[in-house]
Protein backbone atom coordinates (compact mmCIF):
# COMPACT_ATOMS: atom_id res chain seq x y z
CA UNK A 1 0.00 0.00 0.00
CA UNK A 2 1.59 3.26 -1.05
CA UNK A 3 0.77 6.40 1.56
CA UNK A 4 -1.98 7.48 -0.89
CA UNK A 5 -3.53 4.66 -0.30
CA UNK A 6 -3.33 4.79 3.36
CA UNK A 7 -4.35 8.27 3.78
CA UNK A 8 -7.31 7.91 1.64
CA UNK A 9 -8.68 4.79 3.84
CA UNK A 10 -7.35 7.03 7.09
CA UNK A 11 -9.89 9.52 5.90
CA UNK A 12 -13.13 7.58 4.18
CA UNK A 13 -12.64 5.84 7.88
CA UNK A 14 -12.65 9.36 9.65
CA UNK A 15 -15.73 10.53 7.53
CA UNK A 16 -17.44 6.85 8.63
CA UNK A 17 -16.95 7.98 12.08
CA UNK A 18 -18.16 11.26 12.22
CA UNK A 19 -21.05 10.63 9.92
CA UNK A 20 -21.99 7.58 12.28
CA UNK A 21 -21.94 9.55 15.25
CA UNK A 22 -24.00 12.40 13.23
CA UNK A 23 -26.63 10.11 11.37
CA UNK A 24 -29.32 10.29 14.45
CA UNK A 25 -28.51 13.85 16.17
CA UNK A 26 -31.68 16.02 16.49
CA UNK A 27 -31.89 19.22 15.65
CA UNK A 28 -32.27 19.93 19.60
CA UNK A 29 -29.12 17.74 20.74
CA UNK A 30 -27.19 19.84 17.62
CA UNK A 31 -28.22 23.23 19.37
CA UNK A 32 -28.22 22.09 22.53
CA UNK A 33 -25.91 24.81 24.46
CA UNK A 34 -23.21 22.80 26.73
CA UNK A 35 -21.74 24.47 29.92
CA UNK A 36 -19.06 26.49 29.61
CA UNK A 37 -17.40 27.75 26.55
CA UNK A 38 -17.67 24.31 25.07
CA UNK A 39 -19.21 24.36 21.44
CA UNK A 40 -22.16 23.13 20.46
CA UNK A 41 -22.45 19.82 18.25
CA UNK A 42 -23.91 21.54 15.34
CA UNK A 43 -21.14 23.94 14.93
CA UNK A 44 -18.19 21.26 15.88
CA UNK A 45 -19.74 19.14 12.92
CA UNK A 46 -20.09 22.53 10.93
CA UNK A 47 -16.59 23.55 11.70
CA UNK A 48 -15.11 20.24 10.81
CA UNK A 49 -16.70 20.07 7.26
CA UNK A 50 -16.15 23.82 6.49
CA UNK A 51 -12.38 23.33 7.53
CA UNK A 52 -12.16 20.39 5.22
CA UNK A 53 -13.28 22.44 2.21
CA UNK A 54 -10.93 25.01 2.91
CA UNK A 55 -7.95 22.94 3.44
CA UNK A 56 -8.62 20.99 0.27
CA UNK A 57 -9.82 23.28 -2.09
CA UNK A 58 -8.79 26.13 -0.84
CA UNK A 59 -4.97 25.63 0.98
CA UNK A 60 -4.22 22.63 -1.03
CA UNK A 61 -5.94 23.60 -4.56
CA UNK A 62 -5.64 26.79 -4.58
CA UNK A 63 -8.74 27.25 -5.47
CA UNK A 64 -12.47 28.44 -4.00
CA UNK A 65 -13.52 26.52 -1.52
CA UNK A 66 -17.03 24.86 -2.73
CA UNK A 67 -18.94 26.86 0.31
CA UNK A 68 -17.65 29.89 -1.99
CA UNK A 69 -18.97 28.53 -5.81
CA UNK A 70 -21.40 25.11 -5.83
CA UNK A 71 -22.52 25.21 -2.27
CA UNK A 72 -22.54 28.79 -1.66
CA UNK A 73 -25.97 29.97 -0.20
CA UNK A 74 -26.58 25.86 0.64
CA UNK A 75 -24.61 24.81 3.38
CA UNK A 76 -27.35 24.96 6.10
CA UNK A 77 -25.65 27.68 8.22
CA UNK A 78 -27.32 30.46 9.49
CA UNK A 79 -24.48 32.82 9.19
CA UNK A 80 -20.37 32.18 7.73
CA UNK A 81 -17.82 30.83 10.03
CA UNK A 82 -15.14 33.11 10.67
CA UNK A 83 -11.85 32.59 8.67
CA UNK A 84 -9.06 30.63 10.56
CA UNK A 85 -5.65 32.62 11.71
CA UNK A 86 -3.55 33.02 14.64
CA UNK A 87 -6.29 34.55 16.76
CA UNK A 88 -9.27 33.27 15.03
CA UNK A 89 -11.08 36.74 15.85
CA UNK A 90 -15.17 35.85 15.87
CA UNK A 91 -15.18 31.66 16.21
CA UNK A 92 -15.92 31.66 20.03
CA UNK A 93 -19.20 33.77 19.31
CA UNK A 94 -19.89 32.09 15.86
CA UNK A 95 -20.08 28.67 17.33
CA UNK A 96 -22.26 29.00 20.35
CA UNK A 97 -24.53 31.50 17.48
CA UNK A 98 -24.66 29.75 14.45
CA UNK A 99 -27.97 27.52 13.67
CA UNK A 100 -27.15 24.22 11.26
CA UNK A 101 -29.69 22.54 8.93
CA UNK A 102 -28.72 19.23 9.47
CA UNK A 103 -30.00 17.72 6.47
CA UNK A 104 -28.28 20.74 4.38
CA UNK A 105 -25.31 20.22 6.17
CA UNK A 106 -24.60 16.56 5.56
CA UNK A 107 -25.11 16.89 2.01
CA UNK A 108 -22.77 19.49 1.91
CA UNK A 109 -20.33 17.38 3.43
CA UNK A 110 -21.11 14.78 1.50
CA UNK A 111 -20.28 17.00 -1.76
CA UNK A 112 -16.64 17.79 0.29
CA UNK A 113 -16.29 14.49 0.68
CA UNK A 114 -15.92 13.77 -2.94
CA UNK A 115 -13.98 16.59 -3.90
CA UNK A 116 -11.67 15.68 -1.30
CA UNK A 117 -11.17 12.17 -2.56
CA UNK A 118 -10.93 13.48 -6.34
CA UNK A 119 -8.07 15.85 -5.41
CA UNK A 120 -6.26 12.47 -3.34
CA UNK A 121 -6.67 10.48 -6.38
CA UNK A 122 -4.94 13.06 -8.23
CA UNK A 123 -1.75 13.14 -6.30
CA UNK A 124 1.25 10.95 -6.06
CA UNK A 125 3.43 9.75 -3.10
CA UNK A 126 6.19 12.23 -3.98
CA UNK A 127 3.49 15.37 -4.02
CA UNK A 128 3.10 14.52 -0.12
CA UNK A 129 7.03 16.32 -0.14
CA UNK A 130 5.22 19.73 -0.87
CA UNK A 131 6.43 22.43 1.16
CA UNK A 132 3.04 24.68 2.49
CA UNK A 133 3.40 27.45 4.79
CA UNK A 134 1.27 27.53 7.25
CA UNK A 135 2.46 30.18 9.23
CA UNK A 136 -0.50 32.12 9.23
CA UNK A 137 -2.25 29.48 11.38
CA UNK A 138 0.32 29.51 13.66
CA UNK A 139 1.51 26.23 12.70
CA UNK A 140 4.86 27.60 10.26
CA UNK A 141 6.69 25.52 7.18
CA UNK A 142 5.20 22.26 6.94
CA UNK A 143 4.26 19.48 4.01
CA UNK A 144 0.98 18.39 2.64
CA UNK A 145 1.49 15.46 4.07
CA UNK A 146 1.51 16.88 7.29
CA UNK A 147 -1.61 19.10 6.61
CA UNK A 148 -3.21 15.73 5.52
CA UNK A 149 -2.89 14.07 8.38
CA UNK A 150 -2.82 16.52 10.42
CA UNK A 151 -5.27 19.25 9.79
CA UNK A 152 -7.59 16.76 7.66
CA UNK A 153 -7.51 13.39 9.19
CA UNK A 154 -6.62 14.17 13.10
CA UNK A 155 -9.19 17.41 12.66
CA UNK A 156 -11.90 14.69 11.99
CA UNK A 157 -11.25 12.01 13.98
CA UNK A 158 -10.84 14.84 17.12
CA UNK A 159 -13.92 16.33 16.06
CA UNK A 160 -16.42 13.16 15.80
CA UNK A 161 -14.71 12.40 19.65
CA UNK A 162 -16.18 16.12 20.84
CA UNK A 163 -19.63 15.41 18.95
CA UNK A 164 -19.87 11.90 21.13
CA UNK A 165 -18.94 13.53 23.84
CA UNK A 166 -21.76 16.08 23.59
CA UNK A 167 -24.30 13.31 22.79
CA UNK A 168 -23.41 11.54 25.80
CA UNK A 169 -23.83 14.62 28.03
CA UNK A 170 -27.47 15.01 26.83
CA UNK A 171 -27.57 11.28 27.70
CA UNK A 172 -27.36 9.52 23.63
CA UNK A 173 -25.17 7.13 22.63
CA UNK A 174 -22.19 8.75 20.65
CA UNK A 175 -20.18 6.87 18.56
CA UNK A 176 -22.36 4.94 16.10
CA UNK A 177 -20.10 1.37 16.92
Amino acid sequence: MNPIELLRLQLDFAHQVVEGTMSDVTPEQAHWMPPGIATPLGASYAHVVLSEDLVVNGMLRQGAPLMATSWAGRTGLSEPMPMPGPEWVGYAGWNRRVQVDLPAMKEYAQAVYVSTNEYLSGLTPEDLDTPVDLTGLGFGPSTVGWVLSALLIGHVNNIAGEISCLKGLQGAKGYPF
